[in-house]
């Protein structure tokens, strides 16, 4: 892609870095850095504030079109956003399933009904969305589910269990992708719900992960209920609007993540000068790994933007897992020894200790590279399909 910015361009970057620079102040100021992977707990009431704050100036769903509620943003000040929004080093933003995947997929594949009903709430962030794909037996092959749902009157009743469900806590929705019926293939009669949360039926439990905090959760569906009409797409084809939602996942937003990622490699370089780790020429290596790394992640992201989110998506998350795995494991090599023990009882974890424990989910969830080298390897190469028991 050739991301030569335009004068009107340069002017857009202007404006969101004055409105974050203005912004950014006060009680609001002080949620700087605060959230991110590991840490979504951090400030979550105060971040959800600011991102009805961002709304009610014009600042949500930049990219969606107009007439649905956005900015009609052009790729090139998509990347803009991102990039001013990152370097402001602003909180996390708590609505990215709702606006980044959910809204998108609306757009795309959604009643006109669906959208007038969900669309709006999302661009106010005043209903937050969690993603319902994952269960224990179907991770990452998704085609794998076993939540049903059976059509009864005007309602689906659905029954199952999801895990890994990101912030499902906090949100009143769930995606869901349930089986409405069986098919010849495991990716026939497959269905993509929306599903409310807030009703008798369904039970919310967060999961303790290494890092003492619940970002991801179990939700479990009995006889849960949503309206007939809640079901994007066509009934038993829900596995192509589910990978269209994977597809809008690994998209332009992905570029703060990188912005995120540097300044982590940043404090990994600091923590190895102040600790002397610097002078050990094979951490000085994998330093310089580290940062080449992270370069050849930015090109290939920029390479892909603007087609259709195929095998590329597939390849960059592979390379971004990776790296930033690695990345934990060697912050934990800088610091040292110090490393080992907490900040303070009970167990208060540094910004790079919840760095390395958080990072070792990256190569599993959003797809484990496990699958994803198979879909490479089987549809992309052409090789032989690995054999299933």
């Amino acid at each position: 892609m050739d991301l030569t910015y335009s004068p009107e361009d340069e002017q857009f970057r202007g404006e969101i870095r004055d409105w974050l620079d203005a912004n950014l102040q006060g009680e609001f100021g002080r949620l700087k850095g605060l959230g991110g992977s590991g840490r979504e707990h951090e400030a979550f009431e105060e971040r959800l504030e600011w991102n009805r704050h961002m709304a009610a100036a014009g600042w949500t769903c930049v990219a969606w079109p107009v007439e649905h509620g956005g900015r009609g943003l052009s790729l090139a000040q998509q990347v803009i956003f991102h990039q001013e929004y990152a370097r402001s080093n602003a909180p996390a933003r708590v609505n990215h399933l709702g606006e980044e995947l959910l809204g998108p997929t609306l757009i795309d594949l959604g009643t006109p009904e669906q959208q007038q009903r969900f669309l709006p709430k999302i661009v106010a962030v005043e209903e937050l969305w969690s993603q319902g794909y994952s269960e224990p037996g179907a991770g990452s092959d998704l085609a794998n589910v076993s939540t049903r749902a059976r059509l009864e009157g005007d309602q689906w009743v659905i029954n199952g269990q999801k895990v890994w469900t990101s912030l499902a806590q906090h949100a009143q929705w769930c995606f869901v992708v349930a089986r409405t019926s069986d098919g010849e293939r495991r990716h026939d009669g497959l269905s993509y719900l929306l599903v409310p949360l807030e009703q008798e039926g369904v039970e919310i439990r967060p999961i303790l992960q290494l890092t003492g905090t619940s970002e991801f959760n179990e939700v479990f569906f009995d006889d849960a209920r949503t309206d007939a009409d809640l079901v994007v797409g066509e009934p038993g084809k829900g596995w192509g609007v589910a990978m269209a939602t994977l597809g809008y996942e690994r998209g332009v937003s992905t570029l703060a993540q990188q912005i995120s990622y540097r300044r982590e490699l940043e404090v990994v370089i600091e923590t190895a000068r102040r600790t002397g780790a610097i002078d050990d020429p094979v951490l000085r290596d994998r330093i310089t790994e580290a940062h080449l790394g992270l370069e050849i992640i930015r090109l290939h992201a920029l390479r892909s933007l603007g087609g259709e989110q195929g095998y590329e998506s597939s390849v960059a998350k592979i390379l971004w897992a990776r790296w930033h795995r690695d990345l934990g494991e060697l912050a934990m090599a800088v610091a040292g020894p110090e490393a080992l023990t907490v900040a303070a009882e009970p167990y208060d974890l540094d910004d790079l200790q919840t760095l390395f424990l958080f990072s070792r989910a990256d190569t599993l969830y959003g797809g484990s590279d496990e699958i994803l080298r198979n879909v490479l390897a089987e549809r992309v190469l052409g090789l032989p399909r690995e054999a299933r028991s």
